[in-house]
């Protein structure tokens, strides 16, 4: 089992196990709607329509443009391929390009539309990448100026930011830093109003903290709303330092310093004979995953004994198991972190059968590592 970290500083999370039936909700499928029992058999249903082909024109043309095999579609396939897809277009430009396309009878014409959108979603992951990057030195700059500590709560801005990626990019610091993070660009490109997303972490409520500096500073946002871990405010340029200093104190105010210790939960370890294609497969199958119903998460110590760089912030790795001869594959999204990874890890994971090789082959998705 994993042990706490002591310093909340080190932006590395606390792991503990879980009980083996214990929904903890891990991850959303394209928004942060619980699965609740209703809303599960409705993404069931959708699912197991799409997987028969039996889906609109548009959204066929998503799964084919977005890589995807539709028989084999799962709930992540929707958060992390459609969803943005069609968020993008909504983001950097047009929203209707999406609902034409979702509404389009014709094969050919929501093909077309399927491939704009798949270009602009491209175009939005470049702008995203380059903002979450002048994010990241911007807060190495605000550690430079203080005591070398991330502030209790982070507000950034940035002249030339898109509005319409903000939230993703205050979503991925929040992830980073294990803190509220409100991100703000101009609201359109010249304008004094700034659109500012946030986003936060368990335990500390942002619209109830931004409710409570409506009330202590009357006038300083122009419009805020959200619930309890993500959030959306419109705000004067000139009043943004007024703002970041209200925002901490509140952030002070409100929130125990335990919530600064980061967790994921595991489900515990898997013996040699567990990392089967069976179980990957079964575990694809037992979904869907999503807000409120967890994807199952373990855990475990494993060798390191090859490993390289793919697309340019990823981690490909083979790892040796405790007592399996086969090695495993596996891949770090994002982990990729300019250094070469330790030989021995202790890896968080996800296991998933692997479609690229195809037949028995398994993969673990690594959601987090960490050095012996």
């Amino acid at each position: 089992m994993f042990g706490s970290v002591s310093n909340p500083q080190a932006r590395l999370p606390k792991f503990r196990q879980l009980p083996k039936k214990c929904p903890d909700g891990r991850r959303a499928l394209a928004d942060l709607v619980p699965l609740d029992v209703n809303n599960r058999a409705l993404v069931g249903a959708g699912l197991r329509r799409l997987r028969a082909g039996q889906g609109c024109a548009g959204l066929r043309a998503l799964i084919e443009v977005s890589g995807r095999e539709a028989a084999r579609l799962t709930a992540a396939d929707i958060g992390f391929a459609i969803g943005p897809r069609l968020n993008a277009a909504g983001r950097l430009e047009d929203m209707a390009i999406g609902i034409e396309c979702l509404l389009s009878d014709d094969a050919t014409q929501a093909h077309e539309l399927a491939e704009i959108l798949n270009g602009i979603n491209a175009e939005r992951r470049g702008v995203q990448q380059q903002m979450v990057d002048e994010a990241e030195a911007a807060l190495e700059r605000i550690e430079s100026q203080g005591d070398l500590r991330t502030p209790i709560a982070v507000c950034l801005f940035d002249a030339e930011w898109h509005p319409g990626v903000v939230g993703l990019v205050a979503s991925k610091m929040k992830e980073k830093l294990h803190r509220p993070v409100i991100a703000f660009a101009p609201s359109e490109p010249g304008s004094s109003s700034l659109r500012g997303s946030a986003r936060s972490i368990p335990g500390f409520h942002i619209r109830d903290a931004l409710a409570n500096v409506d009330t202590a500073h009357p006038g300083l946002m122009g419009k805020f709303g959200g619930h309890a871990m993500a959030a959306g405010l419109s705000l004067e340029e000139s009043e943004f330092a007024r703002f970041q200093a209200a925002f901490r104190e509140q952030a002070e105010a409100m929130m125990d310093p335990a919530m600064l210790h980061a967790e994921l939960l595991s489900d515990g370890e898997l013996s040699a004979e567990e990392f089967a294609a069976a179980n990957a497969e079964a575990l694809r199958n037992g979904g869907p995953w999503g807000q409120g119903y967890g994807e199952p998460l373990f855990d475990g110590v494993f060798e390191v004994i090859d490993w390289r760089v793919v697309g340019e912030r990823h981690l490909k790795l083979v790892l040796r198991a405790e007592g399996r001869r086969e090695p495993l594959n596996a891949i770090h999204f994002g982990g990729w972190r300019e250094q070469e990874p330790e030989s021995r890890l202790r890896i968080a994971y996800r296991l998933v059968p692997d479609d690229y090789r195809g037949g028995n082959a398994i993969q673990l998705i690594v959601e987090h590592r960490e050095a012996l």
